[in-house]
């Protein structure tokens, strides 16, 4: 296992500094092959060195080419020069050792100094644990760690869907940004979460907007919840993993208005009557995530709560089509948030000002 993680970090420490792409599946094919090879031969397992690289590094070396040369070289010490190095001191292999690892950990103090600057605790937190953990115990327990926490949170995070509460600006009706207690989102924010009444955008770096909008974009607006009304975006493509969450969180909003809010308070949201999902952001969605959501749009329907699916891509419509989303009751005919709620004013009474 340390040869493995010692192989890959001097694969890429070396290829970032000499420009070239290196494939850890396939150096972990190399490494295999060529130890399933050499263990016919009853040879010691091969690995990447960190001082011999350094070495390499050094003396230029531009092919593989060194590794045969090097490997001559060892051919000739091991028959010619043995008794000449039985002599030389221990210190002098750690010195070399020791000066390829310095070198390989000179961005390590930036590293830590940028965690940090930028407030990353978590990160720290681990880098240091990690560290600790292998001085006290071993290499083996801290990589191992490593691996295991490095999962959990992957999990963990994948576990959760991106999702957001909008809400209708108060400077302008045709704007649309996150209600999640920041402070009021800049002018290019704006511009770039704001949707309007045009029905050929879907680009969410360049969203649809209403006539005139764009020049009543103002710093002082802040974002208000529509009584009745739930705007979410989803902003990741859902699948197995992420869409496990998505009823538990949506009726959190619903109750909440804002996924901050602690479960043990008391409902501050009014009824909801209908829901506005902007899918701007999932380009794809799998089978399983797919049922999971048809079954929310079941149940939204079963308490008579309208369902409408705004800028849906090609590919998550094709898939609407499929399951017979807009039979179980949601509506995804609609090309952004405007129309949408223009179509709960006039054809459900949904007063959404």
């Amino acid at each position: 296992m340390i040869g493995v993680v010692e192989s890959v970090i001097v694969a890429r420490e070396y290829a970032g500094r000499n420009h070239y792409a290196v494939s850890s599946n396939r150096e972990l094919v190399a490494l295999g092959v060529s130890n399933a090879v050499g263990s016919t031969f009853r040879a010691y397992p091969a690995f990447g060195s960190l001082s011999r690289s350094k070495l390499n590094d050094r003396a230029q070396a531009k092919s593989q080419l060194s590794g045969v040369i090097t490997a001559l070289l060892v051919i000739a010490s091991l028959l010619g020069l043995l008794p000449y190095l039985y002599h030389l001191p221990r210190g002098v292999l750690a010195a070399i050792i020791t000066d390829a690892v310095i070198s390989l950990l000179s961005a390590t103090p930036g590293a830590i100094a940028f965690l940090f600057k930028v407030q990353a605790w978590s990160d720290l937190f681990l880098l240091l644990f990690i560290c600790f953990c292998s001085v006290a115990a071993s290499v083996e327990t801290g990589i191992l760690l490593a691996v295991v926490i490095s999962l959990i949170m992957v999990i963990k995070r994948s576990n959760m869907p991106r999702i957001k509460l909008l809400g209708r600006s108060t400077e302008n009706d045709n704007d649309f940004y996150p209600i999640d207690g920041a402070p009021p989102p800049s002018r290019n924010l704006l511009r770039r979460l704001s949707f309007g009444s045009s029905t050929d955008s879907q680009d969410d770096e360049a969203p649809s907007r209403g006539a005139g909008s764009r020049n009543s974009l103002s710093t002082d607006a802040q974002a208000r919840h529509i009584d009745g009304v739930l705007i979410v975006r989803i902003e990741e493509p859902l699948y197995f993993a992420n869409a496990g969450q998505l009823h538990a969180r949506l009726n959190r909003m619903e109750m909440y208005g804002d996924m901050r809010t602690h479960p043990s308070e008391a409902p501050r949201m009014s009824p909801t009557r209908a829901v506005v999902f902007d899918l701007i952001g999932m380009s794809d969605i799998d089978g399983s995530a797919l049922e999971i959501l048809l079954g929310i749009v079941h149940e939204y329907a079963r308490r008579q709560v309208r369902v409408l699916f705004v800028r849906v891509c090609e590919d998550v419509r094709a898939r609407f089509e499929q399951a017979h989303m807009a039979a179980a009751g949601g509506d995804y005919d609609f090309s952004d948030i405007g129309m949408a709620l223009l179509h709960l004013e006039q054809q459900l009474c949904i007063s959404t000002a």
